[in-house]
């Protein structure tokens, strides 16, 4: 299988499960992985709702990428740049807020890992 292929199809499933986890029950989630939380606000409740269906569109759009060879170099620069995006800003949140709770940390290694491995993927063609 085309090694682009394989991986949106892998980042489809990932995005999607992260925002069900993030917007179903944001009760659950905060109570689950947030370190010191307190049950969310109705304004968080609808960011994290919010950033659920982002993450559903970004992962349908990933989906049909992977299945188009017009569009499969886009779906992984889309990729690259949305995990580059929220890696930086995560860094940036522990430069200025401190540490954040171990799934969030977890969050930044995969983003972190999957920078290179899109662009390693685009210069290979």
């Amino acid at each position: 299988m085309n090694l682009k292929k394989y991986l949106l199809i892998v980042s489809f499933a990932t995005i999607c499960v992260i925002g069900a986890i993030y917007g179903i029950s944001p009760a659950w989630f905060f109570d689950t992985f947030l370190i010191d939380s307190s049950a969310p606000s109705v304004d968080q409740s609808h960011i994290l709702r919010a950033v659920m269906m982002l993450y559903f569109g970004l992962g349908c759009f990933w989906l049909y990428c992977a299945f188009s060879d017009k569009y499969r170099d886009a779906g992984v620069v889309v990729l690259a740049i949305f995990c580059g995006s929220l890696v930086s800003g995560r860094i940036l949140s522990i430069i200025v807020d401190g540490m954040a709770s171990p799934i969030l940390c977890v969050y930044i290694a995969m983003e972190l890992a999957l920078v290179p491995i899109c662009i390693w993927l685009l210069k290979r063609g």
